[in-house]
């Protein structure tokens, strides 16, 4: 279980990285027309529609906008591993989550003290 939640966790991480992918490419292609009214100033009107017309809004992938990317995986992969790693917990250990956390926070709390409770509603 501890290698399942360990990879889920990871993958989480995947995922956050991909929406930040999504993000700065989106801010990138932005601040392009930026760029684009800059060259106009200067007279570069050459660059300036190359820009426009080969780089901005160009699709980051084949067919695929970021977007298109970050929805396409979350609906296959991601949903996918959280849907088993579901059906895993559900299994073997009653739908529990962070095991490995919950007993390291057992052997480590000092029982009695305050900031110490074993769960949010006890008191310490």
């Amino acid at each position: 279980m501890g290698k399942l939640a360990e990879a889920v966790e990871t993958i989480e991480r995947a995922r956050g990285h991909l929406y930040a992918f999504h993000q700065m490419t989106g801010y990138a292609d932005e601040m392009l027309d930026e760029v684009v009214g800059g060259l106009r100033e200067m007279g570069r009107d050459d660059l300036a529609d190359r820009i426009t017309t080969e780089l901005i809004g160009l699709n980051v992938v084949a067919g695929r906008w970021s977007f298109q990317v970050v929805e396409e995986y979350d609906d296959g992969y991601y949903r996918t591993t959280l849907d088993l790693d579901r059906a895993v917990r559900d299994a073997l250990v009653g739908g529990r989550r962070h095991l490995m956390e919950a007993e390291m926070k057992e052997q480590r709390r000092t029982r009695g003290r305050p900031g110490h409770a074993a769960r949010p509603h006890e008191r310490d």
